[in-house]
């Protein structure tokens, strides 16, 4: 059967073709509650016919729109990424934060990064459950740039906030592993490639040099522990190797990665796209070639950006990242402080100043988080983009992301790159749902506070 090039469009349930290998389902989706059923073609007429699925559905459709309500408007911010700089050492050719703010940035001092955490504090303690403790992701820009302030941080709100760091892994030694490590602090390192020849193509230093080396080292540092992952950026200079990235990567014994195609927010990344078909299919490879290694060694590669839009399908409210719906995290889920004090909706949207919302040193943070450029994030609905609109999976995708929207088209109801990319993810999530393949991309203990609500054989 001719497969279509986008999930069909129209009213009410919509139907859609799953072909996995002999075995032919038709996948039954209602866009507005991300309800789903896979009927095996040969008993679709029966199955419907007998009302039973359409009786079931009809039944629980309200609360199943309560809970998309809820996901997409009830949410608090729990989290902060917070740039303690705004300088880095790389000079990454496809990095959204402006390049002369990387060279010529400020760091933030240690007295003034103390001071904004017992802001957060405050502001987390009023806002949050008993109990919740909230995140903070020094992110980048290279924080480690700025560790002196920044494990002077750790270690003074150590019981106040989760730390993670997102660092392009070039900066650390044995001394601030075991620091870091010790404290059971989240690590995320950058790396575009399983070799040199590879990795080193976009990410260099300012005098042109690769790292790669370094950054592997340094995750050699890491073999044993838990809590870290490795992001891959994906452009058309490194797709082609994403299922080498993911042996090498397994070799290594990294727990999680990303395979994230580049953000197009700035013009100068957007030379590094690849088309959606050429990146889609080197993708799916990778995720096969995932399965594989799992079924060779029991041990498992997550791909996480894979993995939160297959849980995103099979239990919405359990997804772990919040660029996949619409809308998004930002303003909402989480907000970006930068080096300066000023808050944004999101890390992305640092070097935009119109999404400046304000400054934690002087403004109040919920009065912030209602401002015009926040409320334009939150706000954002993917009703209201073409040709989202009519799109059966509306609601696993998100049309993300909104900086990347505004800075190709000049607005956030827009969509932005990659759309058959994610097209073709959900079309792979529903095979691995009906092949009960799930659980091998999924973390261990995914589901431990998860609920069935809806449940038909």
């Amino acid at each position: 059967m001719h497969q279509l090039n986008y999930f069909n469009s129209g009213n009410g349930l919509q139907l859609q073709p799953i072909d996995i290998g002999h075995k032919k389902y038709i996948g039954v989706i209602s866009p507005d509650t991300a309800f789903w059923a896979l009927v095996r073609k040969e008993q679709f007429v029966r199955t419907l016919s007998g009302s039973s699925l359409l009786h079931k559905y009809y039944r629980k459709m309200k609360a199943f729109g309560e809970e998309m309500e809820t996901l997409r408007f009830g949410l608090k911010p729990s989290a902060v990424y917070f740039n303690p700089t705004d300088r880095c050492n790389l000079n990454c050719s496809y990095c959204y934060i402006p390049r002369s703010l990387r060279k010529n940035g400020k760091h933030m001092s240690s007295r003034r990064l103390l001071e904004a955490l017992k802001i957060l504090k405050t502001y987390f303690k009023c806002s949050l459950p008993k109990g919740q403790i909230p995140q903070i992701v020094f992110h980048g820009a290279e924080p480690l740039l700025n560790k002196g302030a920044v494990f002077e941080a750790i270690d003074r709100f150590s019981q106040d906030f989760r730390f993670g760091i997102q660092t392009n892994g070039t900066l650390l030694d044995s001394q601030d592993i075991e620091f870091l490590t010790s404290r059971r602090i989240s690590i995320g390192f950058s790396l575009d490639g399983y070799i040199s020849r590879v990795a080193d193509r976009l990410r260099r230093n300012w005098g042109g040099r690769g790292v790669s080396e370094k950054v592997i080292e340094s995750i050699n540092m890491l073999r044993g522990y838990d809590n870290y992952s490795v992001i891959c950026t994906v452009t058309k200079e490194n797709m082609a190797s994403q299922a080498k990235m993911i042996e090498f990567l397994h070799r290594m014994e990294v727990p999680t990665c990303m395979l994230n195609p580049v953000r197009c927010t700035l013009i100068s990344s957007r030379k590094h796209k690849p088309l959606d078909s050429d990146i889609a299919r080197h993708y799916l490879q990778a995720l096969d070639h995932s399965y594989q290694l799992y079924q060779k060694t029991g041990r498992k590669l997550i791909v996480a950006n894979f993995a939160n839009i297959l849980i995103g399908i099979i239990a919405p409210l359990a997804r772990r990242l919040m660029c996949d719906i619409s809308p998004c995290g930002g303003g909402r889920c989480f907000f970006a402080v930068s080096s300066s004090g000023d808050m944004f909706p999101c890390s992305e949207f640092i070097g935009i100043k119109k999404f400046k919302g304000g400054n934690i040193f002087r403004d109040n943070i919920r009065n912030a988080l209602e401002t015009a450029p926040f409320k334009s994030v939150k706000e954002r609905r993917i009703e209201n983009i073409d040709p989202c609109s009519h799109c059966a999976i509306r609601h696993f995708c998100g049309a993300p992301c909104p900086a990347e929207a505004y800075g190709m088209n000049g607005s956030n109801e827009t969509r932005g790159a990659f759309c058959e990319l994610y097209v073709e993810q959900v079309r792979y999530a529903f095979r691995l749902i009906a092949d009960n393949k799930t659980d091998a991309y999924l973390w261990n203990g995914w589901d431990k506070d998860t609920f069935t609500t809806f449940k038909m054989r």
